[in-house]
């Protein structure tokens, strides 16, 4: 790996670089390998309109896979479910080196069905069959962080399954998503399940906070509110961390720990900027601490490593600040608890349309190659 960049010292200071996207053109032509090597990336995610997007723009590598599938009679089900677990059983395999060397990264990440954010039950099935499937140790489920997705995640992490979480964007559910963890650590044990081979990661939203956040202080206008614009996010997040802290320093996780267990690590996610009056690598530079994962766009990730000024520890001794920011909204009038329930759910419904797109993507092109 580079070991003199900007994300060699990202990685020094403790944040594990995964990268927010995959394809197999990607995987082909050495592209991740390279990235690997080049800009210190230990982890790959994907979501429904990743794969979307792979799969619209990379007609050429997918063709021969789609005509074998097409000659089989595959169905679009059966045709999507075959070429997203492929590509991430690859990009499994080419991350396995970082995996045995670190036991922590090395991970790919691949989601249930965006359709059963709201099916703990049907949540449960699929994660069990991605995860057979798939077949790496260095695999990672998706499960959304709604209501019913707690349930899943603490039915998987007690079959030993290594969870990301995802779509988490307020402290109150941050903290019911460990809890889930912990509660599945517990009856893993209980039925004599390594602890040690569980991972989970808690995947906490970033840059959609503060568009939400930064429309409706806009529209509230008055300068108290428009001086708190694009702060909300990152001070979310630094809460967040000190939740983790918190809760893993708890007698209950401590016991857990001391088992062989491992921490739910925080992972930020939506670290791509939205607004382009900011910093291209805000989102990075202001969110660096130790045991975490920062999950980037290609676009930030060699921001990053071009001009990120990476200088430590950038959130344990700014929680005091954080949680003024967040009373400050709320005295000029920002709902919170709308704010994080609205992004949950335009979330789940952005995964459903991106997902849709795929189908659709898939079926032209099943009948193209018939």
């Amino acid at each position: 790996m580079t070991s003199n960049s900007p994300t060699a010292a990202l990685s020094e200071a403790g944040v594990s670089i995964w990268l927010d996207d995959l394809s197999r053109e990607r995987l082909v032509s050495g592209g991740l390998e390279r990235l690997i090597t080049e800009r210190n990336v230990v982890g790959v995610t994907t979501n429904p309109t990743i794969f979307a997007n792979a799969l619209a723009n990379g007609a050429e590598e997918y063709a021969e896979h789609l005509h074998t599938l097409a000659a089989s009679g595959a169905d679009i089900d059966t045709a999507v479910f075959e070429i997203i677990t492929d590509d991430v059983r690859t990009a499994a395999d080419v991350l396995r080196p970082t995996y045995d060397a670190t036991g922590h990264d090395g991970r790919v990440s691949i989601e249930v069905e965006p359709g059963l954010a709201h099916d703990a039950e049907g949540t449960i099935a699929q994660a069990k069959t991605l995860w057979a499937t798939v077949d790496r140790p260095n695999a990672m489920i998706k499960i959304p962080a709604t209501i019913e997705g707690l349930d899943a995640i603490t039915a998987a992490t007690a079959a030993g399954i290594s969870v990301n979480v995802t779509l988490i964007f307020s402290l109150d559910r941050y903290r019911e998503v460990i809890e889930a963890y912990l509660t599945g650590l517990e009856q893993a044990k209980a039925a004599g399940i390594d602890l040690g081979t569980i991972h989970s990661v808690a995947s906490f939203f970033v840059s959609r906070v503060d568009t939400e956040i930064d429309k409706r202080l806009t529209a509230i206008g008055t300068d108290e509110a428009l001086a708190l614009k694009s702060k909300a996010g990152i001070a979310n997040a630094r809460l967040a961390y000190e939740l983790y802290e918190q809760v893993f320093g708890s007698e209950r996780a401590t016991a857990l720990l001391e088992a062989g267990a491992n921490r739910q690590r925080p992972l930020w996610a939506s670290t791509g900027v939205k607004d382009p009056s900011l910093p291209d690598t805000l989102y990075v530079t202001e969110l660096v601490a130790p045991g975490v994962v920062n999950t980037m766009p290609e676009k930030t990730l060699e921001a990053t490593f071009d001009h990120g000024q990476v200088g430590g520890d950038t959130v344990t001794g700014a929680y005091g600040d954080a949680g003024k920011v967040l009373d400050s909204l709320a005295r000029v009038g920002v709902d919170y608890d709308d704010v994080t329930a609205v992004l949950e759910r335009e979330g789940v419904e952005k995964f459903l349309v991106s997902w849709n797109e795929l189908l659709e993507t898939v079926r032209g092109a099943l009948e193209a190659a018939r």
